[in-house]
């Protein structure tokens, strides 16, 4: 392998590289670029020359990246995403526009509640360019933390020194049955009425899904499937295939649930948590501000049974995301309860 020559590198290679691993194929890369194929194909061999390893693996005209290459497009990806937005702000600054507005939000949140949280601000507060990201709820920290994104949205547990929560929503999970199912007729949906049956929900075991096992568990229902993923509207759309009963957390729901589906509450509550967030010491514009209430408006609105947390009581939070731990001389309340009963 010989030694990396990084000062090589260039954004043209770059550019042909990202190219190449969407289209999946030289000659999609050059249609994408308008370059020639010869000239994509030269862009490629520079940029693995200066790298010292290859990018991909060469069978007559297919290719196909190495695990090299999937690795550096992940960088490469967020670096010429990067790029574009220093590009867009160097724009925006020349024509005096306000700074663009960075957002980060997991899927179900930017699907759930961030349109609607913008519609309601005032055009003026508005900048001309607004980025919605949609990350995972660990990416979205990354993100605040990079000063990549101004303002997140996700859901909890987050904890870190470098983040300020201001605020900390829970709603109860809810049931996406099928509307052909016979417990589609049932007002409520009994956690107990879904032993032996399909259910489609997270994959996450550190968020929302260890909530799930645990309350499937505590009931004594083994179901005859577990479908996860890690997408709420994939939930959603298998379950209005017909495969199961999903179990899922309420804002992708109540905001765009698909036809065919009906919502019902469950008779446990397995809460849904999330906050929004910045970066420590950032100080917030009046763009933000408005959008974070905003997001609280559309969240009482929404979501059956929301309610606020504060969020310096770590304790109170602590035990609604985790789980209350049992102590040796007394089990402390489970965070997941019938509903009705104390929590």
């Amino acid at each position: 392998m010989s030694i990396m020559d990084l000062d090589d590198l260039d954004l043209r290679q770059l550019d042909a590289f990202a190219a190449v691993m969407s289209a999946g194929s030289i000659t999609g890369a050059a249609r994408l670029l308008g370059r020639s194929q010869p000239a994509t194909t030269r862009l490629i061999q520079d940029l693995e020359t200066s790298l010292g390893y290859a990018l991909f693996h060469r069978s007559g005209p297919r290719i196909s990246p190495t695990e090299q290459g999937v690795l550096f497009h992940e960088e490469v990806e967020r670096l010429l995403v990067s790029i574009r937005h220093i590009r867009e702000r160097a724009q925006a600054i020349g024509r005096g526009d306000a700074r663009p507005f960075e957002i980060a939000a997991t899927p179900a949140l930017s699907i759930g509640l961030v349109p609607d949280a913008l519609a309601m601000l005032e055009p003026h507060l508005l900048p001309r360019l607004l980025h919605v990201q949609s990350l995972s709820a660990e990416h979205v920290v990354q993100s605040l933390l990079a000063r990549a994104a101004d303002f997140g949205v996700a859901s909890l547990p987050i904890e870190h020194p470098g983040i300020d929560v201001h605020w900390v929503g829970e709603a109860p999970c809810v049931a996406a049955v099928p509307a052909g199912s016979p417990l589609a007729a049932q007002e409520m949906v009994r956690i107990a009425d879904l032993a032996g049956q399909c259910i489609i929900t997270m994959a996450n075991p550190y968020r929302l899904r260890r909530r799930i096992d645990e309350a499937l568990a505590q009931a004594g229902v083994v179901p005859e499937r577990m479908i996860d993923t890690n997408a709420s509207l994939a939930a959603l759309a298998m379950a209005r295939a017909g495969l199961g009963i999903a179990i899922v957390e309420p804002a992708t729901a109540c905001g765009l649930c698909p036809e065919g589906l009906v919502l019902r509450p469950l008779d446990v509550n397995i809460p849904f948590l999330f906050g929004t967030l910045s970066p420590t010491a950032k100080p917030l514009s009046a763009t933000i501000v408005a959008f974070n209430d905003a997001l609280q408006a559309v969240a009482a609105r929404r979501l059956p049974g929301f309610r606020l947390h504060e969020p310096g009581r770590k304790d109170t939070l602590a035990d609604a995301v985790y789980g209350a731990t049992a102590t040796a001389t007394a089990p402390a309340a489970p965070a997941i309860s019938k509903r009705g009963s104390a929590r």
